[in-house]
Order: structure tokens, then C-alpha cells, then sequence
């Protein structure tokens, strides 16, 4: 197993350069210049926006913006402000992130944004975990009955409304007519990321709950479940110990993608209750063409997609013996 860990951390390497130059391509081989969205309608002076392209390395080619974003080439000294900041980035591999175009460091922006979505993500996670794989083994083990029509009609309804509508609805419902919880999460407390964090989570929640109630079907019907019922184990252990777990491994597949996914915040979620994380500031940042905080976001949500990967395949072993990895 540690040696399989290393190997797959290595693999992670052109992984993560890969992914990082088509994030980077992406961003900044976009039309239009974000020096002139910072000054808006206003006409810039052309000399002002020369030393703001050498600044921000927008007068280098693309692979050389990117070496030096990342770290692998070094950074030109700035002759017009030799005491800026910028001048002194060291890059993506020393741990820096880049700087906004308002001279903020993203590191900073990162630091504000990235405890709240966190929050909210693990908040959502537990929701679909505790809820969504409890609905899906209720339905599994009674196929037919009223348990099971509810939780495939239900999770079809909550998959069929779009998350804006969802989030609106949950809001006026639960926020401003019966007043259970608040409908502005600005602060970023637990209470006022519930609701939020129900919504964020709901869609997946809901696939959790039928892929769980599908695979658990499949493996009450196979032969291995049936040979250990004939036995005379108590169905408990035959249901806990041998169907369930069998089950769950779909369940952790997709568990561990959807962590990736929401440790990146969601951007409607996120505008409809107000709350200042990761979607927020991408949202913000994309609408005033600021590619350095989009990039930078963007890669560390890349590390945690990684990580989560790698924790589920080492979550396989766990749950199936039968898995060895070499």
C-alpha cells in the first residue's frame, strides 16, 4: 500500500502541471485586457499600462507567464516600482500564488475565502453522507415499499429543480416565512451556513441516496450474500458486514469527487445566501477579468481533487478486502 501511495503521488506530478498550464491557457488566452477592465471606460495612459503589463508579466508569451507564475523561471525585476510587491513573487512551487490586479496578494484573498467554503463543504458533505446514504439503505432494503417509492420520487424532484430554484425556494421557505434559519450568511457562523449547506448539498445527496439504494439491491441478490444467509449469520452481519460494505464502494467513488467539488464552493449557492468563499471570489474575479485569482483558486482547488482521489482508492482497501493494490 505505501509503496502504491507513492507511486500514485508521483503520477501526480505531470497531473498537476498539466492541469494547471490548461487552467492557465484557459484564463489569460481569453480576449480582452484586463489592464483596461481595471480602468474601466477610462482612457489609460499608454506608458502607465506598459509598466503594468511588465508588472503583471502580460507582455511575456503564454509558456513564459506561466514559468514564471509557477515558479520555474524567475521574475523580472520592475524598474518603475522596485519596491513593489509584485516584484518579489516567487511563484506557485515556493507556495505564492500570484497577486490581484487591485495589488492584493491571492494568498490573502485565499486565506478570507477559503476557511468559509470549507465550512460549507464539509457542512454539505456530512449532509449527504448521514441523510443521503441512510435514505438509500432504507430503500434498498425494502424494495417496493413506501420507503422506497418516497425516496425515488423525492430525490427525482430535488435532481429535476435547478439549484437557483432550489436555493430561492429553501430561503423564502425556511428563511423568511417560517424564520427557522437565516437568510444572509455573510458572517460565515455554522447557523447561518446551514440552510446553505443543505442546499449545496442537495442535488448530490440525492444521487447518493439511489446510487446506494441500487448497489445495495445488486448485492443482496449475489451469490456470496446468499451463501453467507444460508449459513445461519444473523442478517445484520450479512447486511453490515458483507452487503453493505460491497455497497459502498460506487458511493465512495463518488463521495470522493464530489468533496473536490464542493471544497470549491458553488458560485449560485454561494451569491444566494451571500456567503464570502471561494465561488464568490471567483465570480467577482472573473467579472472584472482578474485571471491571477481565478488561476490561483483554481489550482489549489486541482490539489484537493488530487488528494481526495487519492484517498478514495486507499478507502477501497478498507471497505474490500479483496483489494490489493501492488
Amino acid at each position: 500500500m505505501f509503496r502504491y501511495i507513492i507511486r500514485r503521488m508521483l503520477q501526480f506530478i505531470p497531473v498537476f502541471f498539466g492541469a494547471t498550464f490548461l487552467l492557465f491557457a484557459l484564463v489569460f488566452a481569453v480576449p480582452g485586457d484586463p489592464i483596461q477592465a481595471l480602468a474601466g471606460e477610462k482612457p489609460l495612459d499608454p506608458t502607465t499600462k506598459a509598466v503594468l503589463d511588465d508588472r503583471y508579466n502580460l507582455d511575456d508569451p503564454l509558456f513564459v507567464q506561466y514559468g514564471k507564475y509557477m515558479g520555474l523561471l524567475p521574475q523580472d525585476e520592475i524598474e518603475a516600482d522596485p519596491n513593489s510587491d509584485v516584484a518579489g513573487f516567487a511563484g506557485v512551487l515556493q507556495g505564492e500564488f500570484g497577486f490581484s490586479l487591485t495589488r492584493r496578494p491571492v494568498s490573502d484573498i485565499m486565506a478570507d475565502a477559503i476557511p468559509v467554503t470549507a465550512k460549507l463543504g464539509i457542512m454539505a458533505f456530512v449532509f449527504e453522507i448521514i441523510i443521503g446514504v441512510s435514505a438509500g439503505v432504507m430503500a434498498g432494503l425494502r424494495r417496493g415499499s413506501f420507503m422506497d417509492n418516497f425516496v425515488l420520487l423525492s430525490t427525482l424532484a430535488v435532481i429535476a429543480i435547478p439549484v437557483f430554484v432550489l436555493g430561492y425556494a429553501a430561503q423564502i421557505l425556511f428563511g423568511v416565512q417560517l424564520g427557522w434559519a437565516p437568510v444572509n450568511a455573510s458572517g460565515g457562523s455554522f447557523n447561518e451556513l446551514i440552510l446553505p449547506a443543505l442546499v449545496l448539498g442537495a442535488v448530490s445527496l440525492a444521487y447518493i441516496a439511489r446510487l446506494t439504494r441500487t448497489s445495495l439491491h445488486e448485492n443482496l441478490s449475489a451469490d456470496y450474500v446468499k451463501t453467507a444467509t444460508a449459513k445461519g449469520l444473523p442478517r445484520k452481519r450479512v447486511i453490515g458486514r458483507h452487503a453493505l460494505r460491497n455497497s459502498l464502494i460506487p458511493v465512495i467513488t463518488y463521495l470522493g469527487i464530489d468533496l473536490g467539488a464542493l471544497m470549491g464552493g458553488a458560485i449560485i449557492t454561494e451569491g444566494i445566501f451571500n456567503v464570502p468563499g471561494i465561488g464568490r471570489e471567483v465570480f467577482q474575479a472573473i467579472t472584472r477579468s482578474d485571471g491571477a485569482v481565478v488561476v490561483g483558486i483554481s489550482t489549489f482547488l486541482v490539489l484537493i481533487f488530487m488528494i481526495s482521489t487519492l484517498v478514495v482508492d486507499v478507502m477501497y482497501a478498507l471497505l474490500d478486502p479483496r483489494i490489493r493494490y501492488e
